[in-house]
């Protein structure tokens, strides 16, 4: 952020890194789909993983190997958050870590179901939560609302864990709708391993998109589009942009075989547990920093953008140098 704000003020630049932030409360940005992303994929992965396990064990196994698995991502969120805030906290959901472990196990529960039966229990959990928080109060807390720091969300919070965000909001109760996005991925997995024409399936995911961003961002005037509360509106919009943008990806490179440039994210993304991990145990940047700071001072304004773009570097290399000795790190 701070290395693009170098470049100096633009319509391009502002809007760029405008994007790369989250939304302070209500609205949605680029940067708030990258959750919900990381909760769609989760949900694509189960039926590819599952089919090919199912082949060489039962199903009580992989049950079980699910289960460690989604508990090792909710031990991994807990000691990232602990790290971060510095004392102990088993439970800290506003790690990503946390809620996929637990939207990870429940979509899993539905991996052998329907698709009407997924699709009903996905449609369920958000029609039961949007009507939750427009219908239940709490202490101080009338029915409905979604004020910052007055919403049943942070109430819940309170109530269970003692404590809420500093910024007025809750993860409790907002990591019920979660699981809904993963069961979403859950259908678009299974969708691609079908026997349906490859461009049917393309219009099919093509529709859901769209139509689950037109009814979140419709909803948005009577349940706000807000990622701290993962609100239904939100849950919905943020769902479709996901998926819109994962089609895009899959039609370049999977479909039309475009795979120039693409091995630098390949790279990224077969330790993307190391890259969220790693930023809060290793103080990378401060290392770098030592190295860089007399080359940085001498590009003057531009100094943030050469050290953010050497942290980015070496992060890459170290992900290189795991990727070539097939060290990956997984839950």
């Amino acid at each position: 952020m701070a290395g693009l704000q170098a470049l100096g003020h633009n319509p391009v630049i502002d809007t760029i890194v405008y994007q790369l932030g989250h939304t302070p409360w209500q609205g949605l940005r680029y940067y708030d789909l990258i959750w919900p992303s990381f909760m769609l994929m989760t949900g694509m992965s189960l039926p590819f993983s599952y089919a090919k396990r199912s082949l060489t064990q039962t199903h009580g196994q992989i049950f079980l190997r699910v289960f460690r698995r989604a508990l090792a991502l909710f031990l991994l969120g807990s000691i990232r958050e602990s790290v971060n805030l510095k004392h102990p906290h088993l439970v800290e959901l506003s790690s990503a870590l946390q809620p996929i472990g637990i939207a990870y196990f429940c979509a899993f529960l539905l991996v052998r179901k329907s698709w009407r039966f997924q699709a009903a229990v996905g449609a369920s959990i958000l029609a039961g939560y949007a009507l939750l928080l427009a219908f239940v109060p709490a202490p101080g807390v009338p029915a409905g609302s979604y004020q910052q720091g007055t919403n049943l969300v942070a109430a819940v919070d309170i109530a269970v864990l003692g404590r809420t965000h500093e910024e007025g909001w809750g993860t409790v109760l907002s990591t019920i709708p979660t699981i809904a996005t993963t069961i979403l991925g859950l259908l678009i997995g299974e969708l691609l391993r079908s026997d349906w024409p490859q461009k049917s399936q393309i219009r099919i995911m093509a529709l859901v998109s769209v139509s689950c961003v037109v009814l979140g961002l419709a909803m948005d005037p009577i349940v706000p589009v807000i990622m701290k509360l993962w609100t239904t509106s939100y849950g919905l919009a943020s769902a479709g942009w996901a998926c819109l943008l994962f089609l895009a990806f899959y039609v370049v490179v999977d479909v039309r075989g475009y795979r120039k440039g693409t091995f630098p994210f390949v790279v990224i993304g077969m330790n993307a547990i190391t890259v969220y991990m790693g930023r809060t145990l290793v103080p990378l940047e401060r290392i770098v920093d030592i190295f860089t700071k007399g080359p940085a001072a001498a590009v003057g304004s531009f100094g943030p953008l050469f050290q953010a773009t050497a942290v980015l570097g070496v992060e890459w290399l170290i992900l290189y140098w795991m990727y070539k000795r097939k060290i990956f790190l997984a839950a």
